[in-house]
């Protein structure tokens, strides 16, 4: 599955350096840590160096005039540089892994909370895949990088300087044979670069593809079981795993190619070093100890040469997937609270000239000139035509969507002054399409209820269990406290819609939504349901979203929505008689003639 999301990789390449450096404010609070971490580092390196000084004292020295007593210090020495040496790098990485662990955790959880505070226009555009892939595996490419990467990209380099000038400095012919070697490894890192940072975004842009498929093959599993597309579904996979496949390959022998050049130039490197070495020992230009060190030390540059090519791949993938990440922490959330908190709530809810468009589509009204006045304890059926604009109008109250024009207003208060928050727990919605968690059915129920501010009771659970006919929880395997699954997927879809409409009572709001909540019910559930619902209708201002002439009988009043507009509010009775399209619309309904008639 394509997907159209962020730049494209071979027109425009992820940010680079200054991506990961953004990222530097989560390091702030474990500062210290990092010095720690870059002062052990060094030392280690100081010690590795120190080490092939002591052999080149203990051969030129005590070897070379045959006094063996001078050799137990000596060794001694190399003992406790050794040691000393084991200790650093184990604390290095405890305190390496405590700042990097942490600092990945305060990551996720501030990538999660602002994916919370985007609109659900936002959420409608991305696959959920490729935000979870950023969520995961983008993280940790971070995380592997800042905590092992960006340290030794320091430390390496530091040996590496360093150690050429020591060779320099103990015989420059030698030295310069190595300096040499430099220019080659920065040519090569320099093409590598290019070329690696291109195809690592196109890799974590397919891995998010894959994930999207694996969702969605996850939750659709029983359409796809249904209609016996289980095949084409897989095959659909197998293509995007073969894609990726390939991209990775791509990128495996193009680092393969590049780790091979950095093995073999400094073992090159080594070769002639021991030839010219030899030479000059012959020649009396260089004592055996110094050629010994001198070798000892060029090999202790092997690895931190090999090593750059996974670092510059760990800090390719780490700036790409920051570039990813940012694309998201970057992205303004549309909707932002005000303020405003109402004391004393009543639940007057009005639509004042109400204008819609989706941001998408900013010149295409879905809802024009909106008026609809709810009073506190009325309940306001809509009815209108499929595409009409009934669910964008009900998504306004929780400012799940925000106006293009006019304004939507609670006790006179415009939704958009007042805290998100307080506004999110006076109204509560009941979808047509529930939406529960792989949490208990307990969880699920108390979703809309804050634990630390209004916890619900067990008798208040119990009310809102009969009130939506969903007593079925109580003879699941362990009650309330059974998990119903992913999606709630071990439930039938009216049980699930009972159990979200339970939910939206259990959170008594001000202001209750219920957009065609009833429609996966049975006729007898429904009546009974309906019968329940009066009780709580009476005590709250309701806006029900209605299909069904039973549905509409709950209210007080009707208003008809006809091409994104109200064109009729009245008895539901006054408009069967005198507006033909509301007539239209519910003819097929005996039900409602027959209650009607009555």
């Amino acid at each position: 599955m394509a997907t159209d999301l962020g730049p494209d990789p071979d027109v425009a390449p992820p940010a680079g350096v200054h991506s990961i450096w953004r990222i530097r404010g989560y390091l702030r609070p474990h500062l210290l840590s990092v010095v720690t971490m870059l002062v052990t580092s060094l030392a280690v390196v100081g010690t590795s160096i120190a080490i092939p000084l002591v052999t080149k004292a203990v051969i030129d020295g005590p070897i070379a005039d045959g006094e063996l007593a001078p050799v137990l210090p000596l060794g001694l020495l190399a003992l406790a540089f050794g040691l000393v040496e084991a200790v650093l790098i184990w604390l290095r990485r405890w305190v390496q892994s405590t700042a990097v662990l942490a600092m990945e955790n305060t990551m996720r959880h501030d990538l999660y909370r602002h994916l919370q505070a985007l609109p659900m226009s936002f959420h409608s555009r991305w696959p959920a895949g490729q935000l979870l892939s950023r969520a995961i595996q983008d993280l940790s490419s971070i995380r592997r990088f800042l905590g092992f990467g960006l340290i030794f990209l320091v430390v390496n380099v530091v040996q590496v300087i360093t150690v050429c000038a020591v060779l320099l400095a103990m015989y420059w012919p030698l030295g310069l044979v190595v300096a040499a070697t430099a220019v080659p490894i920065i040519w090569l890192c320099a093409r590598f670069e290019k070329r690696y940072v291109v195809m690592s975004r196109r890799v974590q842009d397919k891995q998010g593809d894959l994930a999207t498929l694996s969702e969605e093959g996850a939750i659709g599993i029983r359409v796809i079981k249904a209609f016996g597309r289980s095949e084409h579904v897989a095959a659909q996979y197998e293509t995007g795993a073969r894609e990726l496949h390939e991209l990775s390959m791509d990128k495996v022998r193009l680092s393969s190619r590049f780790w091979t050049f950095l093995e073999v130039i400094p073992n090159l490197a080594v070769c002639v070093v021991l030839l010219l070495g030899a030479i000059g020992v012959g020649q009396g230009a260089l004592t055996p100890g110094e050629l010994v060190a001198f070798l000892t030390l060029l090999l202790s540059l092997v690895w931190p040469v090999s090593a750059l090519g996974v670092i510059l791949a760990m800090a390719q993938e780490a700036m790409s997937a920051a570039a990813r990440i940012l694309e998201v922490l970057d992205t303004e959330p549309a909707i932002v609270g005000g303020t405003v908190t109402i004391p004393e709530p009543r639940g007057h809810l009005r639509f004042e000239h109400v204008d819609f468009a989706f941001p998408d589509a900013p010149d295409e009204l879905v809802l024009r000139d909106i008026v609809l006045d709810l009073r506190p304890g009325e309940t306001v059926a809509l009815v209108g035509a499929t595409g009409s604009g009934k669910t964008a109008l009900t998504s306004l109250v929780p400012r799940l969507q925000d106006v293009t024009g006019g304004r939507v207003t609670l006790d006179g208060v415009d939704v958009r002054d007042l805290d998100l928050h307080h506004l999110r727990s006076l109204v509560a919605t009941a979808f047509e399409e529930p939406t529960l968690f792989s949490m208990s059915a307990r969880e699920n129920l108390t979703l809309g209820r804050s634990p630390a501010v209004d916890p619900a009771s067990d008798a208040e659970v119990e009310e809102a269990l009969d009130v939506a006919q969903a007593g079925f929880v109580r003879d699941l395997p362990w009650g309330l406290d059974t998990r119903i699954g992913e999606q709630g997927m071990a439930l039938s879809g009216g049980q699930r819609q009972r159990l979200a409409l339970a939910r939206a009572v259990l959170a008594r709001p001000q202001v209750l939504v219920l957009d065609d909540t009833l429609s996966a019910l049975d006729v007898h559930t429904e009546k009974l349901v309906e019968d329940a619902l009066r009780s709580v209708l009476s005590a709250t201002t309701g806006l029900v979203v209605a299909h069904r002439a039973s549905t509409v009988l709950l209210a007080d009043r009707v208003a008809l929505l006809q091409d994104g507009t109200i064109t009729h509010v009245g008895d539901h009775s006054e408009l069967l008689a005198t507006v033909p399209a509301y007539r239209e619309l519910l003819s097929a309904d005996a039900e409602l003639r027959e209650a009607v008639s009555a």
